[in-house]
């Protein structure tokens, strides 16, 4: 196991660009199983949970050809069903949540697929209910095999129907259009999440001959089709790493440029962080953050004290939540941050709290942040990273600590931050790569 080690304290300086998009990834590269013709994926972000994926795909029989680190070719043109029901596929898909979403195009095109237990991020229960109930309205059957600890799905006959999603699930709605697009007949998807990465993936649907309407609505019409072919498709910058070096650049008061950051599919996010007080300049598709020793929350109009919390696109990412909180350490006054998404997603806090920062953990969805406005700095502590986001606050908090800090289990960063510590290097940050 590796761990980071950090001398914090340090303003950094200079250009850094995000990474292509994580979370539109899982679902772009699960698509190429629609075809099998030749589909190209570009700014591929190179990170531990897509590259698990890609070497998933790679062991069911798809042909990869990667170009370069960011750069695929992929053609399924010979997939290895029975691989899908072995041992090997259920340890390394187990480790992956997002291997949930190669189920809709194997249904689509094959008519079965086996899903196992879902792996990834310890933040609290990840129910798969969506994801099941639409393919069951599409015509799938559903059982559960505890001896071998798969869902079994099966569809004979897959059929359009209408489907108004309990959640607005990101990875539900994708899987779904995923398993509609070749069903007979018309689906329409209510209630279906909208983020700017289930658009890419109708888009490239469409390129590949889907017939998908209400792309960027909560209400998807798709037209069934008989059959898909290849197209080319590159992934968006990632807004969860831009909102991350946003927090990053305020922490360690530092002045950064992100490049190619991707402003029009930010959403609120560079409002959420004004908000806390952060100046910022858009540079045609660039996003300037000047240094900044003081920034301070704002209340809302009536004075009150100011709550940051998740929604559903257009509303702010949970994903982001955490960077907030951390921001908001340094800051001159007290935001509430409401997790509503995932129960456990705030317990990180308490390695904020051995760092000195001054929180009020109320429950397992909340949290106040009483800003400490730099005059006490942060405390350099050794710490473990229990998810993705957490694991990335933490290391802003490190950042701006003062004095040594270690973030151990840094397998979890590398799952959704590529190369981080080279790019903070370039910065001027002080770390470095330590066994232990």
């Amino acid at each position: 196991m590796q761990s980071f080690e950090v001398y914090g304290g340090k303003r950094l300086k200079g250009e850094i660009t995000p990474q292509g998009a994580k979370n539109e990834a899982l679902q772009i590269i699960s698509a190429v199983l629609l075809t099998a013709e030749k589909v190209t994926i570009k700014n591929i972000p190179d990170i531990l949970d897509v590259n698990l994926l890609i070497e998933l795909l790679a062991e069911m029989g798809v042909q990869v050809n990667r170009i370069d680190r960011h750069t695929c070719i992929f053609q399924a043109d010979n997939i290895d069903m029975d691989y899908l029901h072995g041992e090997t596929f259920r340890h390394k898909s187990g480790r992956l949540r997002g291997s949930v979403m190669i189920a809709g195009p194997l249904l689509s095109r094959f008519r079965k697929a086996f899903i196992p237990k879902p792996g990834g991020d310890k933040i609290g229960r990840r129910r798969l209910d969506t994801h099941i109930i639409g393919f069951e309205k599409l015509g799938v059957k559903f059982t559960y095999h505890m001896e071998d600890g798969f869902f079994h799905l099966e569809a004979p006959e897959l059929k359009g129907a209408n489907l108004l999603l309990d959640e607005p699930s990101v990875t539900g709605t994708a899987n779904i259009i995923l398993a509609a697009v070749m069903a007979k007949g018309t689906t329409t998807i209510y209630n279906a999440a909208c983020e700017p990465y289930t658009q890419q993936l109708c888009r490239m649907l469409n390129r590949m001959g889907a017939k998908i309407s209400g792309i960027s609505s909560n209400l998807i019409t798709i037209e069934g089709v008989e059959s898909l072919g290849g197209t080319e498709h590159s992934m968006l910058p990632d807004m969860i790493e831009v909102g991350s070096f946003i927090g990053l650049a305020a922490m360690t008061q530092s002045e950064i440029t992100i490049k190619n950051a991707g402003i029009e599919h930010l959403g609120v996010i560079p409002e959420k962080f004004r908000q806390l007080g952060i100046r910022m300049e858009f540079r045609g598709d660039d996003i300037f953050i000047p240094q900044q020793d003081v920034y301070e929350i704002q209340t809302f109009l009536d004075g009150s004290v100011l709550t940051i919390s998740d929604h559903p696109w257009p509303g702010f990412t949970p994903d982001l939540l955490s960077i907030v909180l951390v921001v908001a350490t340094q800051a001159r006054g007290s935001v509430l941050i409401h997790q509503k998404m995932f129960e456990s997603r705030l317990f990180f806090v308490d390695k904020l709290l051995d760092m000195g920062a001054r929180i009020i953990l109320c429950d397992p969805h909340r949290a106040a942040v009483i800003g400490l406005e730099r005059e006490q700095k942060l405390r350099g502590i050794t710490m473990s990273s229990p998810d993705i986001r957490a694991g990335v606050s933490l290391l802003i908090a490190a950042l701006s600590a003062e004095g040594r800090s270690v973030i151990q289990n840094i397998e979890q960063i590398d799952r959704g931050y590529q190369y981080i510590d080279k790019r903070l290097l370039a910065l001027g940050a002080n770390i470095k790569r330590i066994d232990g």
